[in-house]
């Protein structure tokens, strides 16, 4: 592992030389001090960018970050220092015409004119797609919310108009990233969502250009010479991908990386004591969960007790989401409860009124009520087809997301095991889970539980996407007329009270429904070196939604 970090950053250091020769060390010459002089900032996290092309995939998101801009976005909105494409933006008081102005004179890194006629192709590129056999529907770059698009248009090269058939949020909600019209106007959808790698160098208009790119190890990254704000003051960036954060907090401790994130609570606490380290916390828009697998057909679990209402009512007075948050995160979590995380505070609510407690005997009583019983006392249930309750329980760590802790799994298997219904826990890769999680149509399926994490927007929208029919983010496979009218309804709102009734009421049924039980809201735990660079965010240290603070990070 220590060869892995040493030969990353000179690999690098040659790419900004000129050369793509590595550098080959041995551990003698890695046991020495690492120099802070070749300016290259060296961060880690849990990710698994399958390729550049943010068409493609959702994983990419990590680093393709820090080369592409969003319009707008939920950092901008947040930070006025910290504006994405657009430079300001307006909507007119029917909230139906959204205006952007863009950067003036803006480039992309390739030196060619970054101008609104770019987000505009960005834009048409994926509505255009739109019920095609290849629509653009599967990556971080989706269809999704463009159908509420009535049109756009350029009006200058630094003025854009966006007119909605509805209010709505999305002109300045949406995370799609904006891409070179001369680059991407001959890659064909067919190619787009599927084989189109995006190969480095890409060209974008962030501090930070991927310049280099091995899956599954790292991306090397170069200055933008034509970033709008000036070219960074860095030498470069080597962004390294780990399955698990125990690399990450060796990397932190050795001084072979400058900032770590998805750290885990027994690590941040040992690193809080190295006075080299600085750590930090935040709450996220994360959510931990455990999902039944609802499907009643193709990809269905082991039982129909799984499409069971009552079944999984009874479950959730089974688990304890206090315990959950203050043992398996170390109190570096909020509780779970419903659909919404309370860093999301115009939409958070604690559901006091419906809310479960934790009882097993409770739940218990409930499995007996709905049919479940133990009927020869064995100590395992069966089904009401009479056939032994036995789950398989999946789990692991999806890209860009934050680690769920084993304890977390094994206190959800020790509770039910306790009401009657053993589980199997299978421990899967990011890749091996993506594929067991996708939708039965293609492939995925035939498990009964996923203890798993999402992370998406803080808009009203995105709150509401584990429970929307067929969206890719539904690992329950859930299906329910009635919450999608509600999520389409606030797809349809631009009014902040308006929305918020809405999710309220989608957030109850689905709570009811059960598809789902929220464990945890986990914090994300980060932390930097002190020795090396100066720059770094205090509240977020490193955004989780923007290339900040690598704008403007400098040497110490």
């Amino acid at each position: 592992m220590e060869d892995f970090y040493f030969n990353r950053r000179f690999v690098l250091k040659g790419l900004l030389a000129g050369t793509a020769a590595p550098f080959i060390a041995s551990s003698h010459a890695f046991a020495a001090s690492v120099s802070c002089g070749d300016q290259i900032v060296r961060v880690a996290g849990m990710a698994a960018p399958d390729t550049m092309n943010p068409f493609a995939t959702w994983s990419s998101f990590w680093p393709t970050t820090f080369t592409y801009d969003f319009l707008v976005g939920v950092d901008a909105q947040r930070h006025p220092d910290r504006p994405g494409f657009a430079k300001e933006w307006s909507v007119d008081k029917k909230e139906l015409i959204w205006t952007f102005k863009i950067w003036p004179r803006m480039k992309w890194s390739d030196g060619k004119p970054a101008t609104a006629k770019d987000v505009a192709f960005t834009y048409e590129y994926l509505k255009n797609s739109i019920g095609m056999p290849d629509e653009l529907n599967v990556g971080w770059n989706n269809t999704s919310g463009l159908g509420q698009v009535e049109s756009i248009e350029v009006l200058d090269e630094t003025t854009l108009r966006i007119i909605t058939k509805s209010p709505t949020r999305w002109p300045v909600d949406n995370t799609i990233m904006i891409v070179p019209e001369h680059i991407w106007s001959s890659v064909s959808y067919a190619d787009a969502r599927g084989t189109f790698r995006n190969e480095p160098p890409l060209v974008g208009t962030g501090p930070m250009i991927v310049s280099e790119f091995q899956q599954g190890q790292f991306a090397g990254l170069t200055p933008n010479a034509h970033f709008r704000k000036g070219q960074p003051n860095i030498a470069g960036l080597i962004f390294s991908f780990f399955p698990n954060a125990d690399s990450i907090a060796q990397g932190l401790k050795s001084g072979n990386l400058d900032y770590g994130m998805n750290l885990t609570s027994a690590q941040w606490s040992d690193l809080s004591k190295d006075e080299a380290i600085v750590v930090g916390q935040g709450r996220t828009e994360a959510r931990n969960y455990l999902a039944f697998n609802t499907a009643p057909g193709k990809g269905a679990g082991s039982t129909k007790a799984l499409q069971d209402k009552a079944f999984r009512d009874a479950i959730g007075y089974a688990i304890d989401q206090k315990v959950i948050a203050e043992r398996a995160f170390r109190g570096h979590a909020d509780p779970g409860v419903g659909l919404v995380m309370p860093s999301v505070s115009d939409y958070y609510s604690g559901l006091d009124d419906i809310k479960r407690h934790f009882d097993l005997e409770e739940a218990a009583r409930r499995l007996d009520a709905a049919g479940y019983k133990d009927s020869d006392g064995d100590g395992v249930r069966e089904d009401t087809d009479g056939n032994r309750l036995q789950l398989e329980l999946i789990t692991g760590t999806g890209s860009g997301t934050i680690e769920t802790p084993v304890t977390a799994v094994q206190l959800v298997a020790g509770w039910l095991g306790q009401i009657g219904i053993p589980v199997s826990v299978i421990q899967l890769d990011p890749g091996a889970l993506e594929a067991r999680t996708a939708s039965p149509d293609q492939g995925g399926g035939a498990w009964d539980l996923l203890v798993y994490g999402s992370w998406l927007t803080p808009s009203a929208t995105d709150l509401l996407v584990l429970g929307k029919r067929d969206h890719t983010s539904n690992n329950a496979y859930w299906q329910n007329s009635e919450f999608d009218r509600l999520a389409s309804e606030v797809e349809g709102t631009a009014d902040i009270k308006k929305s918020q009734a809405l999710v309220d009421k989608a957030e109850r049924l689905i709570y009811q429904e059960a598809p789902y039980i929220i464990l945890a809201y986990p914090f994300m735990l980060d932390a930097r070196r002190k020795d090396c660079f100066q720059g770094w965010g205090t509240e977020d240290m490193f955004s989780m939604w923007s290339y900040f603070p690598f704008d403007r990070l400098k040497a110490m």
